[in-house]
């Protein structure tokens, strides 16, 4: 096979969550220990930092990776879902897996792999693990796919866990209250291994706590040590963060929902600081900061990361963002509101598991809607989303593909209008992929 008709394997071979929802959730780790022992347990072969969260652990996940590569060690990046390859999922110092390394894998396993019936998550997570230690990295930093205590990568004991935030996704899998949710996320705090909560209510802080004691984990709040002081954004798009010990930071991800996620990370820095694995953070700023500070500035140059509150025209300005559920659309709904246009274009769709209807009620009033679908099987169809709409008081014309309808939201612009597109991974996706 060669690379395609290989992904093609395993996209229809092994239950892929993206394609077909909670029909290829596998709960256990029993399939994903099999894998591991079949490979000689290759994640222990390098250090690994694990990074949870409902949101923003794409974001944080990246800019971990980015500045461990500029303190000069390989640095192997694991997250999910992919945009537009496949191999997005699996990098080395920026550089994506290989196509003949996936498709030697493929090849070489099946006979091992098949009889187990995997889930695509189970594969991938399998491969990249292997991938990293025949890559010979120094660390990965490792992004949970869902949950925490029966995500497939839980299985590593990391040098250091991060816990982004918590809020409603999942619910069919991961509970219906906060404090549920956060018991699985907790599931990745391991004995003695320092855990880093980004943010945190009065109904998940106990459950930290209590996860974290029962493990004899240090627990680090971010939102207790508040390194950023303010934040504003700048003309370029980025963020301008003014910040206790590290001066003042330019950060290239420019979404609003990202001085939380940086506050997350400075958090997690301090702590790597502690361990040993970048220069230790005090009171003293040094110019020995610099790998943060340019970290921070080339974090997508740096290790490929894409639809992050991502520009990608001027004149009309277009916009792409991943945001996908109410926790997301809490920070994108204030940021589209603060956009100063003559006219707000939003190409909008979502998939079936996902809280439309609370979404619903965060978007502008104002814009012009163009609804769609993505090309995924759990798309909500372009007209019943076109529906819940009006039920929101916002309407627009119904699209049978993401490049359909930007090609006339593009086509509709003045050259001061704005176009957003978002409301699933899978419409970014389906959108950046047309521009290739």
């Amino acid at each position: 096979m060669d690379y395609k008709e290989t992904i093609n394997y395993l996209y229809n071979s092994a239950p892929m969550f993206e394609k077909v929802g909670a029909g290829a959730y596998k709960e256990g780790l029993s399939n994903t220990r099999a894998l591991d022992e079949h490979f000689c347990h290759p994640h222990k072969n390098y250090r690994t930092i694990h990074v949870a969260g409902t949101n923003g652990k794409g974001s944080v996940s990246h800019t971990l990776a980015s500045i461990l590569q500029l303190e000069g060690y390989k640095v192997g990046l694991y997250t999910s879902p992919h945009l537009v390859d496949f191999r997005e999922r699996i990098r080395v110092n920026g550089q994506t897996i290989s196509e003949k390394y996936i498709i030697d894998f493929v090849a070489n396993e099946r006979a091992f792999f098949e009889p187990l019936h995997p889930s695509f998550f189970e594969i991938t997570t399998a491969l990249a693990f292997k991938y990293f230690s025949d890559m010979n990295i120094d660390i990965a930093v490792i992004e949970v796919g869902l949950g925490g205590r029966l995500d497939c990568t839980n299985i590593i004991t990391p040098t250091l866990s991060v816990i982004t935030n918590i809020s409603f996704d999942h619910t069919q899998f991961l509970g219906n209250t906060l404090a549920k949710i956060a018991s699985e996320k907790a599931g990745i705090i391991k004995k003695g291994v320092p855990i880093v909560i980004g943010e945190y209510v009065d109904e998940t802080r106990p459950v930290f706590e209590a996860k974290a004691k029962e493990m004899g984990a240090n627990i680090f709040y971010a939102e207790d040590e508040k390194e950023i002081i303010s934040s504003e954004p700048t003309d370029e798009g980025g963020r301008l963060y003014h910040t206790k010990n590290l001066g003042t930071i330019y950060g290239e991800l420019g979404g609003l929902c990202q001085e939380k996620n940086s506050n997350t990370v400075f958090c997690a820095l301090k702590r790597m600081g502690e361990l040993g694995l970048i220069t230790k953070i005090d009171d003293n700023m040094s110019s020995n900061y610099k790998c943060i500070h340019d970290g921070f500035k080339n974090v997508c140059e740096l290790t490929g990361l894409m639809g992050r509150w991502q520009i990608v025209n001027d004149n009309p300005k277009v916009v792409c963002d991943t945001g996908h559920n109410v926790g997301g659309w809490t920070f994108l709904s204030q940021q589209l509101n603060s956009v100063k246009c003559k006219n707000m274009r939003i190409i909008f769709g979502m998939v079936n598991d996902k809280d439309v209807n609370s979404v619903m009620e965060m978007l502008p009033k104002n814009a012009i809607y163009y609804f769609t679908k993505a090309k995924i099987g759990r798309a909500i169809n372009e007209k019943e989303i076109q529906q819940t709409g009006l039920r929101h008081g916002i309407s627009g014309n119904a699209y049978p593909t993401v490049e359909k309808a930007y090609k006339d939201a593009i086509k509709d612009a003045d050259k001061d209008d704005f176009v957003f597109i978002g409301g699933s991974s899978y419409i970014v996706s389906d959108f950046l992929s047309s521009l290739i």
